[in-house]
């Protein structure tokens, strides 16, 4: 059953087709609150206050803060700070490990004192399913995934390349990659588009020796991407009958991930500061993206 109601003044109304990153409208924060309360209970029980007093001081540690914002109770404060706050960095982050309070304790309701109390309204899966629409639909480019919130450019590319990419990284034998590929993508959130590149190649590289872990093949710590690369092959992970047939796909890995980042973020830039436009932190997420390790038997595959 569909959790956003089919209202007639949404008929007929499709995502903005270019997502904003800079602002979170009014209009969505308060749809964040909603969920909120099917997901983790009414404001003053029990439970919601443990769980957002966990929020809470989590966000006040961080930002040096006594308390996030006026309130009385720990909900209301928190609810307060997403719906005031002016930097949307920061309501990222109050989105993000609320969500996580959900996705841990959503589900099967709450233990406190040994006891298991009341199920929220709303399960875990659903309060995620219905955040990530909210988002674009409002035409704000993030959706949450795997703990993260994730910044997505094109959903053509985020729903074909990243979604397939971090569901595969939760088989817990490639825990290395996804944890690197995550940085990459908050690097790549908050503009830092020469670490987004250092961790594209950690992460590409540490999937393949996780590929070549699994498949008991041989290679030497120091390894980089291009011997990685060449064990794939002459291991057979792709099939004879189309290596030839995806050259251009080994010679866009080869020559592009570790290259991008070796001439932009790899080594010293020299007397002159070297700016990098953030579309080069998008195009390398999703060139260590469009080759990502299949299932448990761990094959190189392009994403769909």
């Amino acid at each position: 059953m569909s959790i956003i109601t089919d209202l007639f003044s949404r008929q007929g109304k499709r995502p903005p087709e270019a997502f904003v990153y800079g602002s979170i409208p009014p209009i969505l924060r308060v749809q964040v609150a909603h969920i909120w309360r099917d997901a983790l209970g009414e404001p003053g029980t029990k439970e919601s206050e443990l769980l957002f007093r966990a929020v809470h001081d989590a966000l006040c540690r961080e930002y040096g803060l006594f308390k996030l914002h006026e309130g009385q109770m720990y909900q209301e404060i928190v609810g307060n700070f997403l719906l005031r706050e002016p930097r949307v960095e920061r309501v990222l982050d109050v989105i993000q490990l609320s969500f996580r309070a959900i996705e841990k304790y959503g589900s099967d309701g709450y233990v406190l004192d040994g006891m298991l109390t009341e199920r929220p309204t709303m399960r875990s899966d659903q309060a995620i399913e219905e955040l990530n629409a909210r988002f674009l639909e409002n035409g704000v480019g993030y959706q949450y995934r795997a703990g993260k919130m994730i910044r997505m450019d094109s959903e053509f590319l985020h729903k074909q390349v990243t979604e397939p990419v971090l569901l595969l990284l939760q088989d817990k034998a490639y825990a290395g990659a996804q944890e690197e590929f995550l940085k990459a993508h908050d690097h790549y959130r908050h503009g830092r588009t020469k670490d987004c590149l250092d961790w594209c190649l950690k992460a590409f590289e540490t999937a393949l020796k996780t590929i070549c872990t699994k498949r008991k093949w041989a290679y030497k710590s120091g390894d980089t991407a291009k011997p990685l690369l060449d064990i794939c092959y002459d291991k057979g992970l792709i099939p004879d009958a189309i290596q030839s047939h995806i050259s251009s796909v080994r010679a866009s890995l080869e020559s592009g991930v570790p290259t991008v980042r070796n001439k932009f973020s790899g080594h010293g830039q020299g007397p002159q500061v070297v700016q990098l436009p953030p579309f080069y932190a998008s195009y390398m997420l999703h060139l260590t993206g469009m080759a990502k390790p299949c299932g448990s038997s761990s094959q190189l595959t392009l994403a769909r």
